[in-house]
């Protein structure tokens, strides 16, 4: 096991990058933009800090090549959510095989993987270049891969996500929405004036219970099934009155090959439903955020040099899998670039205790290496 990737590793999740966009106030990505900054110059690496929005900076780390090969970009997400509950967030700690602490699995390991993989690339002295594209906001809105993406061109992609030594090839979207339901406010002494649009909600959420039983029959081979939840709720405004309105955020967990459009027609007629049951029920419904799912075929030349690879590091095959969660892949492959995911194993995304294998943190730098000696010729 290389040392180098342990003190790497430590470095980045001793740093304070809790997203500010989930926390308010949180520090976000300035510090660790400026150690990988710091970290690949003293690699000989060379860098471009993007910051469209400010004080949220990505930084794209170039391994450049000697000219004519193709281009590896290897992506992995800067920000990290919030450590509520946590004893020494900041503070890795090591025990066995664990690397502990606040983004240690979600995803410094996977950005350390990437970093000493860009900087022994540059040794090997490839035809085409490796780019690591250390992003912003993966954990919210993922403004930093899109901004990266309008400044970077590649032939192949790896997104280093946590993924249990697995080769991910595919992983589910989502969308979220709104609902509102309207009622008619009045004195609660005067029930024949008041529509209450709290009780109203009512029939929304047993209609999306029914609707999430329904969605078990709709399935994707790797991924599992798509689903439907209730997230939040609110209304009225004092005990003593009918409430007028009544909000409800849910999300949408989809598939690969489900559009917005179609969630959009599904909710649509769901209201329709509830409305024809109910002279006095009126709502309306809003998207909010949509992030597609990802596929690649697992026939596809990328797929194989990947597999290959991973199979020399591990001594074994690779599984190929998808994954439950969204990423930051199907930007990258919306932009007509093959992708895959491929990080280390381990527990605790975005959960009291988190921790990564440093076993597969190396195993991961060494496939990467072994992928750019392909790519990069």
């Amino acid at each position: 096991m290389r040392p180098d990737i342990t003190a790497l590793l430590s470095s980045l999740v001793a740093i304070d990058s809790v997203n500010p966009s989930l926390v308010s106030g949180a520090a976000g990505e300035v510090e660790i933009a400026a150690f990988i900054e710091a970290w690949s110059h003293d690699a000989g690496l060379a860098t471009e800090r993007l910051e469209e929005t400010t004080d949220r900076p990505t930084v794209l780390v170039r391994a450049p090549g000697t000219g004519g090969g193709g281009t590896l970009l290897l992506c992995a997400h800067t920000d990290t959510v919030n450590v509520e509950g946590m004893v020494d967030p900041h503070h890795p700690r090591v025990a066995c095989d664990r690397l502990y602490g606040r983004g240690a699995y979600d995803m410094k390991a996977g950005l350390a993987a990437a970093l000493v993989a860009a900087r022994e690339a540059a040794r090997l002295g490839l035809a085409g270049d490796v780019v690591v594209a250390c992003v912003a906001d993966e954990e919210y809105a993922s403004i930093g891969v899109q901004e990266a993406l309008r400044s970077i061109r590649a032939d192949a992609a790896i997104v280093t996500e946590p993924t249990e030594a697995q080769l991910v090839v595919a992983h589910k979207g989502f969308v979220w929405s709104e609902i509102e339901v309207t009622g008619r406010s009045a004195h609660g002494s005067r029930p024949h004036l008041g529509v209450d649009a709290v009780v109203k909600m009512g029939a929304v959420l047993e209609a999306l219970g029914a609707l999430d039983r329904s969605l078990t029959k709709t399935t994707h081979p790797l991924v599992g099934r798509a689903s439907v939840h209730a997230s939040l709720i609110e209304g009225g405004v004092e005990l003593s009155s009918y409430p007028a309105r009544c909000k409800l955020s849910l999300e949408r967990r989809t598939l690969p090959g489900e559009t917005a459009e179609q969630i959009e027609c599904e909710l649509a007629r769901l209201l329709e439903r509830c409305a024809a049951a109910d002279p006095q029920f009126s709502a309306t419904q809003r998207t909010l955020l949509v992030r597609d799912a990802f596929e690649i075929d697992e026939h596809a030349e990328l797929v194989g040099v990947v597999r290959e690879a991973a199979g020399e590091v591990l001594g074994a095959p690779v599984e190929i899998a998808g994954a439950s969660y969204w990423a930051d892949a199907a930007f990258i492959s919306a932009a007509g670039i093959p992708t895959v995911l491929f990080g280390p194993g381990g527990e605790g995304a975005h959960a009291v205790e988190e921790w990564v294998s440093l076993a597969d943190t190396d195993a991961v730098a060494r496939t990467l290496i072994r992928v750019a000696e392909r790519v990069c010729a």
